[in-house]
């Protein structure tokens, strides 16, 4: 190993080799060195001790042993390496074509991109826009292609006029009970179908316009069916209801300058309360008996009537040929009444010579025919 330079030493040659072994010859000799059991003290910065290969030779701590926290202060971009080559510090950006830089223009492209964002806005055919200057109204803007100026000096909202929203109230399987004109409780569910008619006051005159058309929707109808009775809720009159409150909440939304426009309202339930269902369905089957049987009544009695009225007519008749006839008419309906009344008895009256004043015809009546005996007899 003569005459080779030492990774861990500072020396070359014989000489420093020589100087190093006598050094630690003479070291061990004079008995200066640690005793057995104690750590020896650490060599001296910048002294004769062991050089760090990782550390170039002109650091300050060649000659002391580098720790894991100078290593990773190396790493991130701290010590002594970090104007190295290939180090963090001699880090640049590229350069452009003609020797600039790069970073006027990714400044103009972002330019660009921020202009072509917020001054060009596409509207679609069932929207419109309301542009705002310093979020003062400016315009409304229809379907197409505008230009406004750049964010933040315009800004542009864009909603939907054409769609129709629909509303049901209440939301979900609540129940929402309504008190009728006579006294009862109703419970109902509709549905409110609306669109926007003035996008500046739908956007502008109102802090929640949705909700206000729920609101109004619910006091219309409240009012409407406070108006009509039960039956007409739950029946026949759920047209007029629905007209009645479609108009009212026209006027007051137009009242309010809300820009909005009621398409209509459809009563989807009307029911009684859940709590008395049982007992409403008990009246409600009485009531059909009850009108089941003035039905009948009436049905008898136009039969009554028209019975009458027949016989009227009929008398009429008579009275008319007994005018022009009376003896042969009085005749001729005594006839027909004893002819009625006779036919219910079982005695049989003759006026004739040579007849019996009595035969038993009624007991010949009950005689069954011979065929019917004969028959009979066979059977036997």
């Amino acid at each position: 190993m003569a005459g080779k330079k030492s990774p861990w030493g500072a020396g070359s040659g014989d000489d420093a080799g020589g100087e190093d072994r006598g050094a630690g010859d003479s070291a061990g000799e004079s008995g200066d060195g640690p005793a057995p059991g104690e750590t020896p003290p650490p060599p001296p910065r910048g002294g004769n001790g062991p050089r760090n290969p990782w550390l170039p030779p002109s650091s300050p701590d060649a000659r002391r042993g580098q720790g894991i926290e100078d290593l990773f202060r190396r790493r991130g971009g701290g010590g002594g390496g970090g104007n190295g080559s290939g180090g963090p510090g001699n880090f640049r950006l590229p350069q452009a074509p003609g020797g600039g830089s790069w970073v006027p223009i990714a400044i103009g492209v972002v330019v660009l991109i921020w202009l072509g964002t917020t001054m060009v806005h596409r509207i679609a055919a069932q929207e419109k826009g309301v542009v705002t200057t310093f979020g003062a109204y400016s315009r409304t803007i229809d379907p197409g292609v505008s230009l406004t100026l750049p964010w933040p000096i315009q800004s542009v909202s864009v909603e939907d006029v054409t769609s129709i929203r629909r509303d049901s109230i209440p939301e979900g399987e609540g129940e929402r009970l309504m008190l009728t004109g006579d006294q009862n409780l109703v419970d109902l569910t509709y549905l409110v179908r609306w669109n926007i008619k003035d996008l500046k006051l739908f956007t502008f005159q109102l802090a929640e316009p949705a909700a206000t058309v729920k609101e109004v929707a619910e006091a219309a109808m409240r009012q409407s069916i406070a108006e009509v009775t039960l039956n007409d809720a739950m029946g026949s009159g759920r047209a007029a209801i629905e007209l009645n409150v479609r108009e009212r909440m026209q006027r007051v939304l137009d009242a309010y300058r809300a820009g909005v426009k009621i398409q209509g309202v459809e009563i989807k339930k009307a029911d009684p309360p859940a709590k008395v269902v049982d007992a409403f369905k008990d009246v409600a089957a009485a009531q059909q008996d009850a009108r089941s049987e003035v039905n009948r009544a009436e049905t008898w009695a136009q039969q009554l009537t028209q019975r009458a009225q027949g016989e009227a007519a009929a008398f009429d008749k008579v009275y008319a040929q007994y005018k022009l006839a009376p003896e042969v008419t009085r005749r001729r309906m005594y006839y027909e009444t004893m002819e009625r009344v006779l036919s219910q008895t079982d005695k049989v009256i003759l006026e004739a010579p040579g007849v019996m004043s009595y035969l038993p015809l009624p007991g010949l009546k009950s005689v069954p025919p011979a065929d019917t005996v004969a028959n009979s007899g066979e059977r036997r």
